[in-house]
């Protein structure tokens, strides 16, 4: 084996090869499991092969690479070895399982196989071994149906369904009530299943099984749920899972045997405490599937103090060594406890923020690190989700009462099948998903869904998992109900509810209530005040909001925004009462008619300046002049055509003669943004003085403005020169009208592609730059974003592109433009103020570029300020770890030298 690439890494007593810094190659569990053992954590012995087996595997229609097949039997020597039991013996056989695990979490999204190595003279010696038959054969039965389901692809409900006939023959409710002459008979009847679907008898030979089960479980990386759950989750750059073999140890060797899913924390609501479910006599996939009703792990302390204590001081130890919650999967074998994994638990965004203030009360963490790894900006983004209004409802129109899985409110129409609920979001439809219990291929329709209703089910179960990670709202385990999905329908008691009727969700109470209910926005606590008082005191990279009226410029402040960084004046035009007057200035006959029509609008105009002028007292408010087309201030339908000609006192003829002269064959790029200012330069005029003079108004009152007037869409310097000029004249004639000055910026909005290559030069005479990265995206792409939705879906599909240039700024085309522009101006200007205005203000991912790039600020939507404002610290503090690791590392290779 000697030069052959290493594939496979050992972990357990005797060896560590592995550690938490090799994720990327082990995968969160393998780097983990290996991470555990040197820590001293109860860990059965196993070896994980790496992702670039995988990748190998899977580029290469399972042929394995040269070296792993010979590695993975010193893999199966070294757990032997550990055990003192041999793989494939018969009088002292050796059974693993076979799991996958990304270096990303992706709960329940590929395989896993238990009770490897078990064949008909194994379960003898076995049975002889353990003197426990029904043991034997309930692990069987389990691997039969496990291995046909995951390396076969036969439905695992032929299975369930030949569980369910022998439970009525029997008279029994539970599967646990089944005897081991039942679960003999039943391994039976599995097999013959396997046999009819595949025609071949099952595997006997366990190296044969243990090399199928690591190709299915390589294979599952390309299943349909797990390539949907990193599309939905935007889980990209990863080459594959990789897949972890380990020792069996067994939960459902008797009644001093079990499983469970323990949080060092309460995932929904952060609180220090054990968190968690368990289950007597079951194996893992028991408690996840929701097919048992798990006891809390509380229940634990009173039942087996010991293993509790011994869980308990595990949890302690973890949480400190990873410095986060911890999600635990654990088995009871004969009293003894045995960790199966750890990794950092799925939160709600509540529970994020608790954990995070409390682990630096704690001394866990510092401030910093809290910041940086402990909330996400989709944490935040969750705090913002509705919650019922308190009378909203009464007591009786609550139908079911489950577990509240997952906080947050939600309202929609029921559907049954998870294909419904991906077509109704294409529809724009609300939905709320009704299963009796969810499983993995269930992901589309959940991520669709407004909420999740589940019959079955614990807190640790399927939907509660993937609910609280996408911070849906979820109510699991909701025994009140009962769902028939022959007939489309659930039942509580004597009410029916159908699909297509209305109710209502809390996940934070677990009420289900029957009927459309009212939501209110969420309040902040006192944890999200002190976070986000963190955040604040390491921001380097300002965030500002796009409002375009008082009360949105309030909210603004309120969430803690730095500024304006974009007024669109047009929506002003469309309140009540003014959209006559643009209407006016647009069928005006002469320059005259114009400047009348404009001077009626002018008090509105200076009314809305001067009430953002006030909303931000102190702080800097950048004003878009005019930017779309006039003929988007034209009805367009018939009746409304003869409306507005009415109220104008015009003709119909006239009004529509005007419309067709304004039509554009390509409006976004037509006559518009400067263009509109240069061909008519009293709409310039106005818009200017009307800034200019509430300025001075609020200025006189004693309000610190700080007015930024921004001209849109210029290509070349000489626009922006005209624009200027105007704008400075009209100042001038102001102050001299009023006797009085204030300071004021003119810049420019960089939004075609041909600015942005000739920055310097506009750098020359604007005060400020600042990108309109949506029309810089499409007229990078040369894509219109209302028609792109055409081809976009399958684009991404294909992998033509990675992401929706539209949602996440494209570095490489567009961000190269953005960084040519700042250097270019920065060159002629070190101090030029630049930001961003577009949508991508708001995502994460493109303000990580922009600070990267150099940027002074984002500017986003209101209720998108608390996002950002965590996001432009974490791209702060992660740059400055990225620094640091720099130094570190070159101070190692120096002091070698």
């Amino acid at each position: 084996m000697s030069g052959s690439t290493k594939y496979v890494y050992s972990f357990g007593n005797s060896i560590t090869e592995g550690s938490k810094q090799m994720k990327k190659l082990l995968g969160g569990k393998g780097a983990n499991l290996s991470e555990m053992c040197s820590l001293g954590v109860p860990v059965p012995p196993g070896f994980t092969l790496s992702t670039e087996a995988c990748k190998h595997s899977l580029k290469n229609r399972s042929e394995w690479p040269t070296g792993l097949l010979e590695q993975v039997y010193t893999g199966i020597l070294h757990i032997e070895k550990e055990m003192r039991q041999q793989y494939g013996d018969e009088a002292n056989p050796l059974l693993v399982s076979v799991r996958s695990g990304a270096a990303v979490s992706m709960p329940g999204m590929m395989d896993t196989i238990l009770n490897l190595g078990m064949n008909d003279k194994v379960v003898e010696g076995l049975i002889k071994k353990t003197e426990n038959p029904r043991f034997v054969y309930d692990s069987y039965r389990r691997f039969i149906d496990m291995f046909g389901n995951v390396v076969m692809g036969i439905s695992h409900n032929l299975f369930e369904q030949e569980i369910d006939y022998m439970k009525l023959e029997r008279q029994v409710k539970e599967d646990v009530e089944l005897s081991a002459d039942d679960l003999l008979e039943l391994s039976c009847r599995f097999k013959k299943i396997y046999k009819n679907e595949t025609g071949e008898d099952f595997p006997e030979d366990p190296k044969d099984q243990l090399i199928y089960a690591i190709n299915a479980v390589f294979e599952s990386w390309n299943n349909e749920r797990a390539v949907k759950y990193r599309k939905i989750n935007n889980i990209k750059g990863l080459i594959g899972t990789a897949v972890t073999v380990q020792a069996m140890v067994f939960g459902n060797m008797g009644k001093d045997s079990g499983t469970g899913v323990c949080f060092t924390r309460n995932p929904s609501t952060g609180e220090a405490d054990l968190y968690g479910e368990y289950l007597i006599n079951a194996q893992g996939e028991d408690v996840v599937a929701g097919i048992r009703t798990p006891i809390l792990i509380k229940d634990l302390a009173m039942k087996k103090p010991r293993v509790y204590e011994d869980l308990q001081n595990i949890c302690l130890q973890l949480e400190e060594h990873y410095k986060d919650m911890q999600d635990i999967e654990f088995t009871i074998q004969n009293g003894q406890l045995f960790i199966l994994q750890t990794r950092n638990g799925k939160r709600t965004g509540h529970a994020a923020v608790k954990i995070a203030v409390d682990l630096v009360n704690e001394g866990i963490v510092d401030r910093k690190t809290a910041i940086r790894d402990l909330v996400e900006p989709k944490h935040l983004e969750q705090l913002l989700h509705p919650q019922f209004k308190s009378d909203s409802f009464d007591e009786d129109e609550i139908i079911g009462t489950g577990l509240a899985a997952s906080p947050g409110a939600a309202v929609g129409k029921v559907v049954f099948d998870p294909q419904k609920a991906e077509e109704a979001k294409e529809n724009g439809e609300a939905v709320i998903l009704v299963r009796i219990e969810t499983s993995p291929e269930d992901v589309g329709g959940m991520a669709s869904a407004e909420g999740i209703l589940t019959a079955r089910g614990g807190m640790t179960s399927h939907a509660a998992v993937v609910a609280r990670g996408w911070g849906k709202p979820c109510v699991a385990g909701c025994h009140d109900i009962v769902v028939d999905y022959n007939r489309n329908i659930f039942k509580s008691g004597d009410i029916t509810v159908s699909e297509g009727d209305w109710i209502s969700l809390d996940g934070t109470t677990g009420n289900v209530i029957l009927g459309k209910k009212e939501l209110e926005k969420t309040t902040f606590n006192p944890d999200y005040k002190t976070f986000i008082s963190w955040v604040y005191e390491e921001e380097v990279m300002a965030v500002r909001a796009n409002a375009d009226t008082p009360e949105d410029a309030e909210v603004a402040r309120s969430y803690g925004a730095a500024g304006i960084g974009l007024t669109r004046t047009e929506h002003m035009f469309f309140k009540p009462g003014r959209i006559n007057y643009v209407r006016k200035m647009i069928m005006a006959e002469n320059e005259e008619d114009r400047k009348t029509a404009l001077d009626e609008l002018l008090p509105f105009q200076k009314e809305d300046f001067a009430g953002i002028f006030e909303a931000m007292d102190g702080l800097p408010v950048t004003i878009r002049l005019l930017d779309p087309p006039l003929h988007e201030f034209l009805p367009s339908e018939p009746a409304e055509i003869k409306k507005v000609a009415h109220d104008l006192g015009i003709s119909e003829e006239k009004l529509i003669d005007k419309i067709n002269l304004l039509k554009e064959y390509n409006p976004m790029l037509g006559h518009r943004g400067c263009r509109l200012g240069i061909s008519y330069p009293e709409i310039t005029e106005m818009q200017a003085r009307a800034i200019i003079e509430a300025a001075c108004e609020l200025q006189e009152k004693g309000v610190e403005v700080l007015p930024e007037i921004m001209i849109p869409l210029i290509g070349s310097v000489e626009e922006f020169v005209h624009q200027r000029k105007i704008i400075d004249r009209v100042a001038e004639e102001v102050f001299s009208e009023i006797g009085d000055s204030v300071e004021y910026q003119v810049g420019t909005m960089i939004e075609i592609p041909r600015a942005a290559l000739l920055a310097g030069k506009i750098a020359r005479e604007a005060d400020f730059f600042s990108f309109g990265t949506n029309d810089l995206t499409q007229l990078t792409f040369g894509f219109s974003r209302d028609d792109v939705v055409k081809f976009l879906p399958q684009y991404l599909d294909m992998e033509i592109l990675q992401n929706d240039p539209f949602q996440e700024l494209d570095e490489d085309g567009v961000g190269l433009l953005v960084q040519t522009a700042t250097e270019a101006g920065r060159n002629i200007k070190g101090n030029l103020k630049i930001g961003i205005c577009g949508e991508h203000g708001g995502d994460p991912k493109s303000i990580a570029f922009a600070y990267k790039t150099g940027l002074n600020y984002v500017s986003c939507s209101p209720f998108r300020i608390p996002i950002a404002h965590l996001a432009s610290v974490q791209a702060t503090l992660s740059n400055v770890e990225m620094e640091e690791s720099k130094v570190t590392e070159l101070s190692a290779v120096e002091s070698i030298a």
